[in-house]
């Protein structure tokens, strides 16, 4: 069977299937572990840590605990003499710090998506390549159940002449075992 005018079939290798994306494994508690060891690997948790806090502080809606969790969040990742620092530059430094005479869910929204970037172009392409990615990816296929699957792979070429009655309809079904 000739599948020339096909669409690019999948690569049926599990892992591929799975975008791989920073947002993909943070959104999975045992990504975030994986993950978090990576960059503990690499002298930069601080960044997940961030991140997290920052996700979290974005839930808080009375004014009393915004104060007193914005204060800590900086206290502990913003501050020029913070245990554990994140990669700031000036300007986004000090506008959180001006925000927090009354801090808002944003106040550290620039922050967040700075430190995010880094994480995705700096050490996730790294982490990708790691046995603890590939243990996660494995993982999360047995949890969602994708040990064989079915993939259909639609013909671009409506006016060729199916000589296999499979492909009448315009699709392919490949079963992986």
């Amino acid at each position: 069977m000739d599948l020339k005018g096909t669409k690019q079939v999948l690569d049926t290798d599990e892992t591929s299937l799975l975008e791989e994306s920073l947002e993909t494994v943070l959104s999975k508690k045992r990504g975030q572990r994986a993950f978090r060891d990576f960059l503990k690997s690499e002298f930069c948790e601080e960044n997940l840590d961030f991140w997290l806090a920052c996700q979290e502080f974005q839930t808080f809606d009375h004014p009393e605990e915004q104060t007193q969790i914005a204060a800590s969040i900086y206290e502990e990742f913003v501050s020029e003499d913070s245990p554990k620092q994140v990669n700031l530059d000036f300007y986004t430094r000090d506008g959180i710090r001006e925000s927090l005479q009354q801090p808002s869910s944003s106040c550290f929204v620039v922050a967040q998506r700075k430190i995010y970037s880094l994480m995705e172009n700096g050490s996730f392409p790294r982490f990708t390549q790691t046995e603890q990615y590939k243990v996660f990816i494995s993982a999360t296929f047995k949890q969602i159940g994708l040990r064989k699957h079915r993939m259909a792979v639609r013909i671009k070429t409506p006016g060729e002449d199916f000589r296999d009655n499979r492909l009448q309809s315009g699709l392919l079904f490949l079963h992986k075992d």
